[in-house]
């Protein structure tokens, strides 16, 4: 009898020992798995960055139109357009000097401008913001050599359609000028003096807007074309967590745990006793055995 309750009292010892021993294993092994590089501080900064110069670039494609497919001598329709292509890209670095470098080289082989530089932080922290003005050609080399260094957090590549907008500007400025050359003839017919004045002050009007669209033009030469790139990188550390420490949070999280398993395993069986005595007091037991007899 005494050996049959030891050898029960060893089983259950055992059993509990085994459940906890798993779920020691289990948090220990989880705390491996577990990423520890620090988190990247890199936010949407250039959202909130004004004046930013803005690259347009040009491609001339042919293609057929409805009625030249009709029609075998007609040549195909060309047309050029002008578009706004500007990638974004952040990275984390555990290397920041090491990749910074290696950013740099990557924008001079291909030809690229740096347009807008911001450098903040101590070390350990810092960031690096870059507006890269490319080649059009080079863009898609450079954008595959950037997302190669350190690690991505987000990229995107968005292009836009900017012909329209160029033949508005070219259009405005043609009736500018027009006007502009109306008002000049005008000055010379004479008139009072207060006219002149006026005419004066709108032909200065006039040539202020000439001049801002001449430079909003101008950001759609040939000899400006380029692409943006919009490089983020924020220098992050890397956690280095010692073995001691995975056990000793592996043993707090394991007992807690437990703990919590065998509180709510106590109150189920004794919640489920005392309803049985309940029940058997009442008289609901025997009569339920009764009925099964019968």
């Amino acid at each position: 009898m005494k050996k049959t309750f030891k050898n029960k009292l060893r089983k259950t010892i055992l059993l509990f020992l085994a459940g906890f021993l798993f779920l020691f294993c289990f948090r220990l092994i989880y705390g491996y798995t577990k990423k520890t590089d620090g988190i990247s501080r890199s936010v949407q900064f250039f959202e909130s960055v004004k004046n930013v110069r803005r690259n347009f670039a040009s491609q001339s494609y042919k293609f057929k139109s409805a009625k030249s497919a009709t029609a075998a001598t007609q040549a195909p329709v060309s047309v050029d357009q002008k578009y706004e292509k500007i990638a974004q890209i952040r990275t984390a670095s555990t290397k920041f000097e090491q990749q910074e470098k290696l950013v740099r080289n990557e924008i001079e082989s291909n030809n690229a401008l740096i347009q807008f530089e911001q450098k903040n932080g101590n070390k350990g922290t810092r960031n690096l913001h870059l507006v890269i003005g490319v080649p059009p050609e080079n863009f898609d080399t450079l954008y595959q050599q950037l997302i190669r260094i350190g690690k991505v957090e987000s990229k995107e590549i968005t292009k836009k359609d900017k012909t329209n907008e160029y033949k508005e500007l070219n259009a405005k400025k043609l009736t500018l000028e027009k006007i502009r050359q109306s008002l000049i003839e005008l000055k010379s017919k004479g008139g009072k003096i207060q006219e002149f004045v006026a005419l004066e002050n709108r032909i200065l009007e006039i040539e202020e807007q000439l001049q801002n669209l001449g430079v909003n033009l101008g950001d759609f030469d040939d000899e400006n074309e380029f692409c943006t790139i919009k490089f983020s990188m924020s220098e992050v550390k890397v956690n280095k967590i010692s073995f001691m420490h995975r056990v000793k949070v592996a043993l707090e999280w394991t007992v807690k745990i437990y703990l919590g398993m065998m509180a709510a395993l106590f109150f189920i069986v004794l919640t489920s006793f005392l309803l049985l005595l309940i029940l058997e007091k009442l008289g609901f037991i025997k009569s339920i055995m009764k009925e099964i007899e019968d």
